[in-house]
């Protein structure tokens, strides 16, 4: 496993990080029992990954909970991140709908309080807004109480996680320009780089870590997903509709002798790919299972895309249409 350093914030994580939330919802057609979810943070842990990316909303504080559980004892080994804004204190959590959001001080305190205790630690290394929009952004309030808590050491730096979905730019371009901002999470893969470019060139300037969340385009990049895939409707991925799946599935194709002349698979390329982006901090693949846990970390080697392949990568991705992306309305 290699390690990279978390934007300015000087934390050391790892290239594959855990991304949490599997263990807290069954929103990837697998419902992981407790016993398992323990098994797969220990299994990470085993194999080099040393950090954990989590949210409160994630099963109401469940996954928070159980890497509370696990680490126990071992908190200068690992680095959590976790993120909060969702009031989901008095509502039921169906389906994928967006819940209330409060960012102001008061919330944001007794959010991390929660967290801590849920986490059984007296500091979270990252913490930050969970899909956060362009007025939330632009105001000082969450921003200057991210200061007042890494004063009181209660947090050691921000971050700020774009979604749902794919897209958000402004937000992500100028949360980049905050202070206490060290990273920006995103959704990112080989199919899907915008606006994840124009995201990764301005956190090279500014020295903001990108996390990327979505690596495997939803299963397309692993095989798991294909066009006769039949998604259940509790899923996240039924939001991909077939005709998408299809078009997705041809460009794979123009990117398989890239990935064969590599000698990889197509899941190691998608992979390896994001990793030979300079500013990318750490890979959040959806893991359900032990054994995908161990096959991610296996592709943290340092051996990535030379220049002329990442041009050939660029080159074609140019050629494709454009998709929509998600925005606040009327962002001036």
């Amino acid at each position: 496993m290699k390690y990279k350093t978390l934007g300015k914030s000087g934390i050391k994580v790892s290239e594959i990080g855990f991304g949490a939330w599997t263990i807290g919802l069954d929103w990837w057609g697998k419902k992981i029992e407790e016993d398992e979810a323990k098994r797969m943070l220990k299994k990470a842990y085993d194999v080099g990954i040393n950090f954990f990316e989590t949210a409160d909303m994630y099963g109401k504080g469940k996954s928070e909970k159980l890497i509370g559980e696990v680490f126990k004892g071992m908190r200068d080994e690992i680095v959590i991140s976790s993120k909060y804004g969702y009031d989901f204190s008095n509502v039921q959590q169906i389906g994928h709908s967006e819940l209330p959001q409060h960012f102001d001080q008061k919330f944001t305190e007794k959010a991390l309080e929660a967290s801590l205790e849920r986490l059984q630690t007296d500091y979270i290394d990252s913490f930050g807004m969970h899909n956060p929009k362009i007025d939330q952004i632009r105001n000082n309030e969450p921003f200057e109480t991210f200061d007042k808590l890494i004063k009181e050491g209660k947090m050691k730096t921000a971050q700020v996680a774009l979604g749902p979905a794919i897209g958000w730019t402004q937000e992500g371009l100028e949360a980049m320009d905050r202070e206490n901002i060290s990273s920006v999470q995103t959704v990112y893969n080989v199919l899907e780089q915008t606006p994840g470019n124009e995201l990764l060139e301005k956190a090279e300037r500014n020295n903001v870590g990108i996390l990327v969340r979505v690596p495997d385009a939803s299963g397309i990049l692993t095989g798991k997903v294909t066009a006769e895939t039949v998604i259940p409707s509790n899923d996240h991925r039924k939001d991909r509709k077939l005709e998408w799946r299809r078009e997705a599935l041809k460009k794979v194709e123009q990117f398989r002798p890239i990935a064969e002349r590599n000698g990889w698979t197509i899941t190691e390329f998608a992979i390896k790919f994001i990793l030979s982006k300079n500013a990318i901090a750490s890979v959040l693949p959806t893991v359900v299972s032990v054994e995908e846990i161990e096959s991610f970390a296996a592709i943290s080697d340092g051996n990535y895309l030379n220049s002329v392949d990442m041009k050939e990568i660029t080159d074609l991705y140019n050629t494709w249409p454009s998709y929509e992306l998600k925005a606040s309305p009327q962002v001036h």
